[in-house]
């Protein structure tokens, strides 16, 4: 049976892009991203988003259209792909690393109900003012199912909790547990995850981020300082951006804000591997390290999804 879609995760720099531009020279398919940063109009060098030759090489969708105060969400991610789907005749290849997206597109996302705008405002005002810490309180109290599942120093992460059960007086462990329709089903598509070694990927990421520095990291983030930079805005999570405004404040040496940026990267990749290896038994796994032949894994992954 054909496939109607090849997906492909991974850790950051681990080679999506580049695997998804030859898959979609190879069988005429179009990009679709698949990260919850690369959505966001600012950051074009932080968060690696395609250079303008790639884009040119093949149509890309859900990069960069995205301003950079705006809310987005999981939810508005998957009827945007939805309509894509719906509109594009071609092979989508879906990319990124964001497994919460690829798992709400494959198994389903709850249908829970709207916030209305006064629990939104509140929500906001308790971040700005103390963080996660009482939202941390509250779901202790009032939703310990749900806070068991949450990154506990993820700020944005603990006021969806907490948004929610103030709405429906029933926590998010409650609607993660009813039916929900996938919009694609796993067994609909050709499911990719690259993997590397620790060692190997780390180096990678240092390597890209000192790319990243001598083509406009700097600038970048000096643009967002002069436009009033605000670290609490979810666009504005990209692994640099804070520390290198550091560096420009003077705060600290832009030496200590490189070397930073690469721990907390190796962090967020750490992270990602876990949520790959606990919600993706079932994808077809790529040992980068030990095969990062790109031309042998774009013949197979073509074949597999013909």
């Amino acid at each position: 049976m054909k496939k109607r879609a090849i997906l492909i995760a991974g850790p950051t720099a681990s080679g999506k892009s580049s695997l998804a531009l030859r898959l979609a020279e190879a069988v005429n398919g179009i990009i679709i991203n698949a990260d919850a940063l690369q959505v966001y109009d600012n950051w074009r060098v932080l968060t690696a988003r395609p250079a303008e030759n790639d884009l040119a090489l093949a149509p890309h969708f859900l990069y960069g259209h995205v301003q950079k105060n705006a809310r987005y969400s999981v939810g508005i991610w998957i009827k945007e792909v939805s309509h894509i789907l719906d509109s594009e005749g071609k092979i989508p290849i879906i990319v990124g690393g964001t497994g919460l997206y690829f798992t709400a597109l494959t198994t389903g996302l709850s249908d829970i109900p709207h916030i209305p705008p006064a629990i939104r405002s509140r929500g906001d005002k308790m971040r700005l003012s103390h963080g996660a810490e009482l939202f941390r309180e509250d779901l202790k109290l009032r939703d310990p199912q749900t806070l068991a599942t949450l990154d506990k120093n993820n700020p944005a992460r603990l006021q969806r909790a907490w948004e929610v059960l103030e709405t429906t007086g029933k926590g998010l462990h409650y609607w993660h547990a009813r039916p929900a329709r996938a919009l694609l089903p796993l067994e609909e598509t050709v499911p990719i995850l690259l993997n590397w070694n620790r060692s190997d990927l780390n180096q990678r990421i240092d390597t890209r981020f000192d790319r990243m520095m001598e083509t406009g990291a700097v600038e970048e983030c000096a643009q967002a300082r002069a436009e009033g930079f605000a670290p609490d805005l979810p666009a504005n999570r990209a692994i640099g951006a804070a520390q290198i405004i550091d560096a420009i404040d003077g705060k600290i040496t832009m030496q200590d804000a490189v070397i930073k940026s690469k721990i907390l990267t190796h962090q967020f990749a750490k992270r990602q591997r876990n949520w790959f290896r606990n919600k993706m038994q079932d994808w077809q796994q790529i040992d980068m390290s030990s095969k990062p032949d790109l031309t042998m894994h774009t013949r197979e992954i073509a074949e597999a999804a013909s």
